[in-house]
């Protein structure tokens, strides 16, 4: 009986000493738990480690297009936008992200960053209207490609494309061997809403432009790009075709 009063006291004292242990101060509390990086699911979280210092918090724009803008979203299918957070873009600032690419983010996070900007798309601003398709179709025409342009983006860019007073330059050699031939085709499509740059059914009103003249003023676009860039650029008010 004694020894059951004994063994009975200390389990007691175990279970207080315990209760104490877990009060104690400084311990973390359970909601304080560090969640191992791969095991991150949250939307915002993921967002805003890998997204949000080139697209803006809200994904409202930045250093690069708006994510959350409707043009973008309905230009955009989710395999586009899967494929390029995944695999980033070659050539430029877009990094590759996925585990499977050699990046830090799981298949199940690149499934919920794909999930949660698709929740962002609003289709009724568009207003019925349908953008051209996110890739091109057809080869793009160097010639056409430059009325294109003389008719649709000179006014804000410029005659040559070297900068106006309302925009900048479009054929600098820096800014051009920074950007890939897709951001420049969905650039023109969506426009840049951050920046005050029109979409492609407002650079001339009541003149929407076609599929076919966004891949030649495109083409046009990346025919002044230096293939082999380094330094110095070309100054870009001496531009050769």
């Amino acid at each position: 009986m004694k020894r059951q009063c004994i063994l009975m006291t200390l389990a007691a004292f175990a279970v207080l000493a315990g209760a104490a242990c877990n009060g104690s101060p400084g311990r973390p509390s359970p909601a304080a738990e560090v969640i191992p990086p791969d095991q991150i699911v949250e939307f915002n979280i993921l967002y805003g480690q890998n997204c949000a210092g080139c697209h803006g918090t809200s994904g409202n724009g930045g250093a690069t297009i708006a994510l959350r803008d409707p043009v973008f979203l309905a230009l955009a299918d989710d395999a586009a936008i899967r494929r390029a957070a995944s695999n980033g873009v070659r050539g430029t600032a877009m990094p590759v992200v996925a585990q499977s690419a050699g990046g830090m983010l799981t298949d199940k996070q690149i499934d919920v960053l794909v999930s949660g900007i698709r929740s962002w798309a609003q289709p009724g601003l568009l207003r019925g209207a349908t953008p051209p398709p996110y890739a091109a179709r057809t080869p793009g025409d160097l010639e056409r490609g430059a009325d294109v342009y003389q008719t649709f983006c000179s006014s804000c860019h410029g005659s040559d494309g070297t900068g106006g007073k309302k925009a900048s330059s479009l054929v600098g050699g820096s800014y051009l061997a920074l950007v890939s031939d897709q951001y420049l085709r969905t650039t023109v499509i969506a426009g840049r809403p951050d920046l005050g740059a029109p979409d492609w059914r407002e650079n001339v009103p009541g003149r929407p432009m076609s599929d076919q003249e966004v891949t030649d003023v495109v083409s046009w676009l990346v025919s002044r790009r230096v293939h082999n860039p380094g330094q110095p650029y070309p100054d870009s008010k001496n531009v050769q075709h």
